[in-house]
């Protein structure tokens, strides 16, 4: 009696965590994983500086600059020596007031802008990316985690039943109904049992710490992590993805360099105004306080070949994206295939191993049946326990990888 109350104990003691513990689900986790990724907020940020040169590109194509300059210098002659007079009147002072304005056509400054415009695409899809990325990496440690619990939660529930015939084979080997070797040989069985539960705890430890870690969560804290809603999304084409998004951004932003090419060899005109005071140190400097305008214009006439050979950078360029198009778009068919065969296969052997649980269940009851009365062989019941937590394990095993193939699935099947 005193040795049931002190096994009761333990077995309580060792459940006592799990009652009280925490329970987080996976969305807890993928939020929290999306709210602390500095990645996320660099993109963002990358967004709004793009926005910001955008307005900033306006503003000098749009708004003219205007600025107050002042030069100053005198240059003595002494005792016949000194700069030539003729070249710097003795001096020069001027303070003006400029006003210059760009003149670029509309196509011109709607390309330069759309360069910042495509570029805030691709920052935007790439954060899209990175947050698919994120979501895969933090689904499928959550996976792992949740498998080794499951395992924890399955083996405690078997060494609960283990100490239930642990306490009826002594009663039958106190009666000689069963020898001393058959119950220390279940014991130790029961002990490997035991050994394997605090193995997986402190793995279920381990991986749970690195969830927290891939999260950016500060807590040490035993958590229980409930069963994770994982669903198959339904299939998409390769066209609809954000990998084949990219590409797309990239061969606009392409052609919207070769055209800027285009525009960088067009006639420049620039238009300017000043004005304020500008004298040599002659006489009648208060006289030279005045106004000017003007313009400058640049045509350009020949580059030696120069743009010609931008313009080939850039086909190669395209030839160069369009390839990795093309293999991506290859591996997106072939893992899709590949996982899709994947997750049958892992299918059909979950059907086996319940099926195997079924038999080994019967054949565990009748032998329960028949320790009562000593006409069942330990060993043989040691067996078949030991048939029925490998299959249990398959199954559990499978089941945890059958989830990590739905995850890859719709890792590559999400669309933009």
């Amino acid at each position: 009696m005193k040795h049931l109350l002190i096994t009761g104990l333990v077995f309580i003691s060792m459940q006592l965590p799990c009652l009280h513990a925490q329970t987080n689900d996976l969305n807890d986790y993928l939020r929290r994983a999306l709210e602390n990724s500095p990645l996320l907020k660099d993109y963002q940020n990358q967004a709004i500086i793009n926005r910001l040169d955008s307005l900033m590109l306006q503003t000098a194509y749009q708004k003219p600059s205007v600025d107050i300059s002042s030069s100053n210098f005198f240059s003595p002659i002494i005792n016949g020596f000194g700069y030539d007079e003729a070249i710097t009147h003795k001096g020069r002072n001027n303070a003006l007031l400029t006003v210059r304005q760009a003149i670029v056509g509309q196509g011109n400054l709607k390309t330069r802008l759309h360069t910042y415009t495509l570029e805030n695409q691709l920052v935007q899809n790439e954060q899209k990316i990175s947050e698919q990325d994120l979501r895969f990496a933090v689904t499928t440690q959550y996976i792992t985690t949740y498998g080794i619990l499951e395992e924890i939660q399955f083996n405690q529930e078997l060494e609960d039943l283990l100490k239930k015939e642990e306490i009826l084979l002594k009663k039958l080997t106190e009666n000689s109904v069963y020898k001393i070797t058959d119950y220390l040989h279940f014991q130790i069985t029961m002990q490997q049992h035991q050994l394997s539960i605090s193995q997986q705890k402190a793995a279920y430890k381990n991986n749970l710490a690195a969830l927290n870690y891939l999260c950016g969560i500060v807590d040490t804290s035993y958590v229980l992590l409930e069963k994770p809603e994982v669903i198959l999304q339904p299939p998409s084409s390769f066209e609809n993805t954000l990998q084949y998004n990219n590409f797309q951004i990239d061969s606009l932003i392409i052609r919207n360099s070769s055209a800027l090419i285009d525009y960088a060899y067009r006639p420049k005109l620039n238009l300017f105004a000043d004005a304020g005071f500008n004298s040599t140190l002659s006489n009648y400097t208060y006289k030279h306080f005045g106004a000017s305008v003007g313009f400058s214009l640049t045509i350009p006439i020949y580059d030696g070949g120069r743009r010609q050979q931008e313009h080939n950078k850039l086909r190669i360029n395209e030839q160069t994206r369009k390839h990795y198009q093309d293999f991506s778009q290859q591996q997106y068919r072939q893992q899709l295939e590949q996982l899709t065969q994947q997750l049958g296969e892992t299918e059909r052997l979950i059907d086996q191993a319940r099926t195997m649980i079924k038999s080994t269940q019967l054949l565990i009851d009748a032998y329960g049946r028949q320790m009562q009365t000593g006409d069942a062989s330990i060993t043989d019941y040691i067996l078949s326990m030991n048939n029925y937590i490998n299959a249990k394990h398959v199954i559990t095993q499978h089941t945890n990888q059958k989830l990590h193939i739905i995850n890859q699935i719709n890792y590559w099947n999400h669309e933009k």
